[in-house]
This record gives structure tokens, sequence and C-alpha cells, in this order.
């Protein structure tokens, strides 16, 4: 009997395959080169890709960046989806595997004296009343009852003959690479956010800097004006035209103000923390900020490798792929094995006695025969998935290059608007110190002097907002190349 059940089992395991496409990673076709120029970068001048904001040399950025890496709520939440799909990726490898529960019950039943049978049990009893006189050869006589007693083990395996559950396992496997390449994608975003934030932040204190330094010369032009009015050397519209040059000033000053107080609180979110808690800290006076440091942008080929959201959706991809196999092995039969092995007794005295035990053997098919299409259906769908998927991962490939090729390009064009700008900076400044001589002296008048001044204040402006441009964009390449991540970085334990 043994061998006649094994042998056509045996034969279904032999048989059995693994149904659906297999994947093979796809080939996306990028340039050899990107088309922007590249800056050169000094021999031995390495940056790490994954702490790439260590290269701007401020200890300030680098404190940020790294408690938002530990405390911003999108990574808290990126660590537990990747946690999430790992357990997933364990529920998925319990398909196909055998299933063994155990069980145990007691049970009694008190059985009616109006019962049908009553007189026939008086019969076999001796004609005794049975008025809850118990059993007798073990029958219950009626207004008695019966206690059974049951231990025992159920098995259950349904046969992953077609290879769905495997797939299944592929495609959650697949999803929880996805999920822990999104997590470091996030970690990329997060790292640029907060850099991008510090900068803007850096660039309001400077231009706050600035104007409170002309502030303060105007002021003092101010009573120059007035006292050299009140002696009759200048017109008294040379003292109104100071006081306008004054308030003009100050009312471009306010939205400054208003702006990096935003930006403060904007970085106060980055890093986890409650709005207003970097006041203190961010207001005080900050160390230089240094030259933004140049970066080389590798080959495009290094993108499919170095971008986690190119390694995400190609992990999409594969799961689509493996979703298909799942779909497919509905199409055929489901074979299962299912076994009950029991110890039953009325009495716990022998329960645990070899005439105790009672088991019972089952195996079984179903195969669809009429779903309405129900299932072909489903096939087509997690193909559509597939194209899908494979869509975006070209999207997203895309997208990568571009993200390259547009920063190299803002970066090259404010480095040369900077050189032009420092240039301005000089010339205007030059500028500005002859017209104060000349105007001391008498020989031009005060407009001329105060258009002098203005402009050598938009071109200190447009230098500081250059340089601020500079470090962004270089922030914003970081990020295209995929900075910010590790191989070691992996989803943080939960602390409840």
């Amino acid at each position: 009997m043994r061998k006649t059940f094994t042998a056509p089992l045996a034969a279904l395991l032999a048989t059995a395959c693994t149904v659906g496409p297999n994947y093979s990673p796809p080939e996306a076709a990028v340039p050899p080169a990107f088309a922007a120029p590249q800056p050169a970068v000094a021999p031995g001048a390495a940056i790490d890709p994954a702490r790439w904001w260590t290269a701007f040399g401020d200890p300030v950025l680098d404190g940020l960046v790294i408690r938002a890496l530990k405390d911003n709520p999108d990574i808290t939440i990126a660590a537990s989806r990747v946690r999430q799909a790992r357990l997933q990726e364990i529920a998925a490898g319990a398909v196909g595997k055998p299933t063994v529960n155990a069980s145990g019950n007691v049970s009694h039943v008190e059985f009616s004296k109006n019962a049908g049978f009553a007189s026939l049990a008086r019969l076999f009893s001796g004609g005794g009343s049975g008025s809850g006189s118990g059993s007798t050869g073990g029958v219950a006589l009626p207004g008695s009852g019966i206690t059974t007693y049951a231990l025992g083990f159920d098995a259950s395996w349904e046969l992953d003959l077609f290879g769905g559950g495997r797939r299944g396992v592929e495609a959650a496997a697949a999803r929880a690479d996805a999920a822990t390449w999104s997590q470091r994608d996030a970690a990329v975003t997060l790292a640029a956010e907060v850099a991008q934030a510090y900068f803007a932040l850096r660039l309001d204190q400077d231009q706050l800097a600035i104007g409170e330094q002309e502030l303060t010369r105007e002021r003092r032009a101010q009573e120059i004006a007035a006292h050299v009015a009140q002696v009759g050397l200048s017109p008294q519209v040379d003292v109104s035209r100071q006081r306008a040059a004054l308030t003009t000033l100050e009312a471009r000053l306010q939205p400054v103000r208003a702006d990096a107080q935003m930006r403060l609180h904007s970085l106060g979110i980055l890093v986890g923390a409650q709005p207003e808690s970097l006041l203190g800290e961010l207001q005080q006076q900050l160390p230089a900020l240094g030259v933004a440091p140049v970066i080389p942008a590798g080959l495009p080929s290094d993108l499919l490798r170095r971008r986690p959201d190119v390694r995400g959706a190609e992990r999409q991809l594969a799961a689509a792929t493996a979703d298909i196999g799942v779909a497919v092995a509905d199409l055929y039969p489901k074979f299962s094995l299912t076994g009950v092995v029991q110890l039953l007794s009325a009495s716990l005295g022998n329960l645990f006695s070899t005439d105790s035990i009672q088991a019972t053997g089952s195996a079984g098919v179903s195969f669809p025969l009429l779903d309405w299409g129900r299932r072909k259906a489903t096939v087509g769908m997690r193909r559509e998935d597939r194209i899908q998927a494979y869509a975006r991962y070209q999207q997203t490939v895309l997208g990568a290059l571009r993200d390259v090729e547009d920063a190299l390009v803002r970066i090259d064009a404010e480095r040369a608007r900077n050189a032009t700008l420092r240039r301005a900076v000089e010339d205007t400044a030059h500028v500005a110190h002859g017209v104060d001589a000349q105007f001391r002296t008498g020989l031009v008048a005060q407009d001329i002097l105060l258009t002098a001044e203005n402009q050598a204040l938009v071109a200190r402006e447009q230098l500081v907002a250059s340089d601020a441009q500079l470090r962004q964009d270089t922030a914003s390449l970081f990020k295209a190349i995929g900075g910010g991540w590790s191989e070691e970085a992996g989803p943080t334990t939960p602390s409840n």
C-alpha cells in the first residue's frame, strides 16, 4: 500500500516545473559619456559618494545631515517598509510547504431521557430506569452522558508542482530588494534637501550681513548729509535722497529676514525636530563657507549601479515578471495531501494507548474547468503589469541621465557666471570708492555716489547668490549620480 501511494507522488514531483517567464535583467541603452562639459578634477581629490556632504568642509552641514538621516520620519517609514517587505518574503516562502497543526479537545454529550431509542436502551440495560445512572458497557443510557477525549495532529501539503509558490517567493524577494533601494533613495533625497535648505539659509544670512553693513554705512551717510545741509553746503534734497536710499534698503531686507526664518523651520522639520528647534543653533555666527567642490559625474553606465531609484525600478520589474508565473500556475491542477492522526478515547486512563490511535489520510486534486476566463485574464493583467514596469524602468533611466546632464550644464554655466560676478564686484567696488572720494571733495553730486554704491551692493549680492547657487547645483549633482547611501546602511530596528 505504501508503494502504490509514494510511486505516483514521486512521479508528480519528478515532473514538477516552474511556469511563467524566467527573469533576466534588462540592458538599458545609455550613451558612452555625458554630453555636458565636466570640470577637471585634481588628482587625489576623490570624494566618497556615500558621504558627499563632507566635501563642503562644513561641520554644521555634516551634523544636520547625520541627524536627518537618523531622525527624519521619511527615513523611519522607509526602514519600516523594508522590514515589512522582508516579513512578506518569509510569508511567501511558506507557500507550497507542509503545514502541521496540533489539536486537542474534550467533548461531553448528555442524552435525553425522552429520546426515541429510550426503550431499546432500557432493554439492553436490563430494564433499569436510566435516570442519571450513567452508562453500562460503553453504551450511554437515556438521561446519562458520554465524555470523549481527543489529542492529535493534522498535516496538509499543497504540492507546488508548477512553481506558483516559487514564483511568489521570487516576487516577494524582488519587492523586498526594491524596498531597500527605496529606503536608500529616500536617504539620497533627504541629504540633498538638507544641504540645499542649509545653503539657502546661509545665502539669506549672507545677504542680511551685507545689508546690515550697507545700512550702517547709509545711516552714517545720512548723518553727514544732514550736517552738510544744515550749514548750507548742499541742498536739502540730498538729505531726502539719502533717506530714501536707507528706507529702500530696509524694506528690501524684511523679506530676506522672513525667508531665513522659514529656512530654519524647514531644516528643523528635515532633521525630525520641531520647526523652531534650530533657531538658537543656526542663528549664531557660523563658520565661513568654502568653495563648492569640483566633482566628476563619471560615466552614464555608473548610474545603473549607483542610482537607488534605477535599482529599485529594476527590482520592481523582476517582481512583475515573477507575478506572471504565479498567475500562470493557477491555470494548472492543484494537488494536495492531508493526514490526521488522533488519540481518541472515552477515558483519560487509556487515551495514550495504541488502541486509541485513529488515523485518516486523503489526497486531492482540483482543476479549473469553468471560470469564465478569469484566470486567463489575470495572466494577461500580470503581463501588462510587466510591460508597465519595464516602461517605468526605462523612464527612470532616462530621468537619471537627464538629472546629471542638467546638473552639469547648470554648474558649468554658474561657474562662468560666478567668475564674471567676481570681476564685477571688484570693478564696482573700485568705482564706488573713487566716486566717494570725488563726492567728498564736491566734484560730483550725491545721486551719482548713490548710484555707484547701489551698483556695488547689487554686484556683491549677486556674487553671494551665485556662490549659494553653485553649492546647491553641486548638491543636485551629487543627488543625480546617486550619492548619499552605503551598502552597509540597512533598515533600522523599530523602537517600539
